[in-house]
């Protein structure tokens, strides 16, 4: 087994340090300002944006502002998604003008709306194409690129390494690699051998990514990969820390700055959803946060009466809401789930 001392070292990315190799990976809806500056406090090395369509981006479209906007961090890292190369190339310009420190390419999301327009993993379906949309940013951009994919579209078309091998030709400086193909989704267990075959493609750096929840995965993921890194996504969940956490764990260390007590565990609730009701205005913010607060409630407070629950996610009125956090909080008597990362 791997040595998780790994990933407490830091990583150079095309001349970005990054303070340790456990990152949080992007996720649309998810990884929004709120939820990154959180991570990134527990001491997640990378934390990445959202999903920003470049088309979108590239033609102004509301909200794509608040994706790509530096929030203070030391390295700011967007996600860009697309199909076509002038949109890709002028959503990375867009992304370094406000600071961006790297650009990410998506060609590993495998949601239909994204595959139906030829983005995402379905960019895996032609690389060619997806050449030209890696050979567009790298030309449109100083700072470093990276692309993140699957192991290919289906079963039959495992063609991870010549992508990134390609890739590194053309002049990116990291690959991350979800563990499934395409067709799998997340059904199944990531296949993390199979991320040694990129890891054995290319000189730069590869991070692996797929069913990562705890430090001893962390471990089995790096020992069977033999990869650089580790991201870590799904399992933030309702608990921003869990990078953070395996991070400490690489230092023999437990974290420090988790909210073990109930009261604490409330206010750091709340502080969360008073973010995204600033971040997003209260009418937006009301909507987007309750899938945050509902594995907030699932995670930690499982015990929730049906009715407090349903109050919480459809209340319209933020007091009645940190009020309610705050009553189930203090009074839910099982223990916290507050795992070093699970």
């Amino acid at each position: 087994m791997v040595n998780l001392t790994k990933l407490a070292a830091p990583l150079d990315v095309g001349g970005v340090r990054i303070r340790n190799r456990v990152f949080l990976a992007p996720m649309s809806g998810i990884t929004d300002e709120p939820f990154r500056q959180r991570a990134h406090a527990h001491g997640a090395g990378l934390v990445v944006s959202e999903m920003v369509a470049s088309g979108e981006l590239a033609k102004g479209r509301a909200g794509c502002d608040l994706r790509i906007r530096h929030s203070g961090l030391p390295v700011h890292m967007v996600q860009l998604a697309g199909r076509e190369a002038s949109h890709m190339a002028e959503g990375a310009r867009i992304a370094a003008g406000e600071g961006a420190d790297i650009i990410d390419i998506n060609m590993g999301c495998p949601a239909k709306k994204v595959t139906g327009g030829y983005a995402g993993s379905a960019l895996m379906l032609d690389l060619d194409h997806a050449l030209s949309l890696i050979e567009a940013v790298v030309g449109a951009v100083e700072v470093p690129v990276t692309v993140k994919m699957r192991l290919g579209w289906d079963e039959g078309a495992l063609n991870a390494p010549m992508l990134a091998r390609r890739a590194e030709q053309a002049g990116v400086k990291m690959v991350t690699v979800h563990g499934r193909t395409r067709c799998q989704f997340y059904q199944g267990k990531a296949d993390w051998r199979a991320i040694a075959r990129v890891k054995d493609a290319v000189s730069i750096p590869v991070v692996a990514n797929g069913d990562v929840c705890s430090p001893a995965e962390a471990a089995a993921i790096l020992d069977q990969s033999g990869a650089d890194a580790v991201m870590v996504g799904r399992a933030h969940y309702g608990a921003p820390w869990v990078a953070g956490s395996i991070a400490a764990a690489a230092t023999g260390e437990a974290a420090t700055n988790l909210p073990h007590e109930p009261t604490a565990l409330a206010a750091y609730v709340i502080s969360h959803y008073e973010d995204m009701l600033t971040l997003y205005g209260v009418e937006s913010g009301l909507r987007q946060a309750r899938k945050h607060l509902g594995w907030y409630l699932d995670r930690h407070a499982g015990a929730v009466a049906d009715d407090s629950r349903k109050a919480i996610l459809t209340a319209f009125e933020p007091a009645r809401v940190i009020a309610l956090l705050r009553d189930v909080f203090s009074r839910d008597p099982q223990p916290l789930n507050l795992r070093s990362a699970a």
